[in-house]
């Protein structure tokens, strides 16, 4: 094996070491040759331990994973967005082909080092951080690794853009704009029931019970089953939708993305920023929990499986918290006095009265 490392001394008798392969040299602070010798020779051992124990990882990893040494992450990438079906499976195509990931994509695995990963984190975005742990820890999981290349504490924390519900006045605004009876119906009816686009246009006739007053339907994330009541307001959208099949049947030809886009350009024209159709989820929860709607009511409404998502969707509701002395009063208000019965005067027997035995 050639040779990385080369002793060298200076004009002034300082030795220095010089590396082959990056062209870098490194003082060694000393005049003594037999110091310099001695740490000369620690470099080199430990380059060679080094690249010994590479080599044996190698040939043992290779014993039962042949591809050990060729496996790159563009495989990992891939073999990972194969086990995602549906919508996931979507998103996970568009992931992998982040820019952002060219830093690794053809390098093996094997090869891999914490710098490479940092690079990679450096030119993506936030999107890139989130997919580039689940990968690192799918190839963790396979065995494709020995150990992570980044501690879990030295990843660089996930920082999400705000996010908020549409208002009433945008809402609004976003109606006055749209020129389709359709459209205007779909966003009425999102802004009612709080659901995702994706299950609002795919709604059915036949989900609606007129009877009963309730919308039941499949959400398409979850698979779970939703069921929503409705009052007046939802009865007159959905009595000027069709009767039979889809009540929204041009929107819902529209893929995720069009849709979004559609809304994305009203919003334009009106000077709205930082909403998105899922907006209307936000919104939702913010106004169940400004008017007091009782928590477990409006997680079930909304398909939230946990109390802490849905709390993360109506953290920024505004609510007007009635002052303690309202609640005092109506606490005395319920309270229902006893009328006030005079009491007996107890009888004392005479003593003087004869007694029959």
């Amino acid at each position: 094996m050639k040779q990385r490392f080369r002793l060298y001394r200076r004009n002034r008798g300082i030795y220095y070491i010089h590396d082959g392969n990056t062209g870098k040299q490194e003082s060694l602070q000393t005049r003594d040759r037999a110091e310099a010798a001695a740490l000369f020779a620690a470099k080199t051992q430990s380059h060679r331990q080094a690249h010994l124990n590479l080599r044996l990882a190698r040939t043992y990893m290779m014993a039962t994973d042949p591809l050990a040494d060729k496996r790159t992450w563009q495989m990992a990438m891939e073999a990972l967005a194969g086990t995602k079906r549906g919508t996931w499976g979507e998103r996970w195509q568009r992931a992998i082909k982040q820019k952002s990931f060219d830093v690794i994509r053809n390098l093996p695995i094997m090869d891999s080092q914490a710098e490479h990963l940092l690079k990679v984190l450096r030119a993506g975005t936030v999107s890139t951080n989130v997919y580039l742990r689940r990968i690192h820890n799918f190839v963790l999981d396979m065995g494709w690794l020995a150990c992570p290349l980044l501690p879990k504490r030295q990843w660089p924390a996930v920082h999400y853009k705000e996010k908020r519900g549409i208002t009433q006045a945008e809402h609004q605004a976003i109606l006055q704009r749209e020129k389709s009876a359709e459209r205007r119906a779909f966003y009425e009816l999102c802004w009612h029931l709080g659901g995702s686009q994706t299950d609002m246009a795919n709604l059915k006739a036949e989900d609606i019970d007129w009877g009963d007053q309730v919308i039941s339907f499949f959400r398409k994330k979850t698979k779970s089953v939703q069921i929503i009541h409705f009052g007046k307001a939802v009865e007159m959208i959905l009595r000027s939708l069709p009767g039979r099949g889809l009540l929204f049947p041009t929107f819902s030809a529209l893929d995720a993305k069009h849709r979004a886009s559609w809304f994305q350009m009203l919003c334009r024209r009106e000077g709205i920023k930082g909403i998105s159709l899922h907006s209307y989820r936000y919104a939702w929860a913010e106004r169940a929990k400004k008017v007091g709607y009782p928590e477990r009511f409006a997680q079930e409404a909304l398909g939230h499986g946990s109390k802490a998502v849905h709390r993360a969707y109506a953290r920024k509701a505004q609510v007007t918290l009635p002052p303690l002395e309202q609640y005092e009063a109506e606490y005395e208000r319920k309270i229902v006095p006893l009328p006030n019965i005079p009491m007996a005067e107890p009888v004392h027997p005479d003593p003087t009265a004869k007694v029959n035995v």
